[in-house]
């Protein structure tokens, strides 16, 4: 089959490495590479394990109440921190 393609100056110049290191004609060349990546794209995503966070006790609160930053602070830092 006969077709016109356009192709990006980035993938052209890469085209053109590979051809004249491997001597190979352009139509085997870009034959082999839509190949592997049809071959690439067709495939199913393989489906990964979901990340999980393992939960730590960090024990008890030692700040009263951390809705109030002043508060937390103050017994963190002192009364010092203003």
């Amino acid at each position: 089959m006969r077709t016109t393609l356009s192709l990006d100056d980035d993938v052209a110049a890469l085209l053109a490495r590979i051809r004249r290191s491997r001597q190979v004609r352009l139509k085997e060349l870009v034959n082999e590479a839509l190949r592997a990546g049809l071959r690439h794209v067709s495939t199913p995503p393989r489906r990964r394990k979901p990340y999980r966070t393992r939960t730590v006790s960090l024990g008890r609160c030692l700040v009263g109440n951390l809705d109030d930053v002043t508060e937390a602070l103050a017994v963190a830092e002192g009364e010092s921190f203003k």
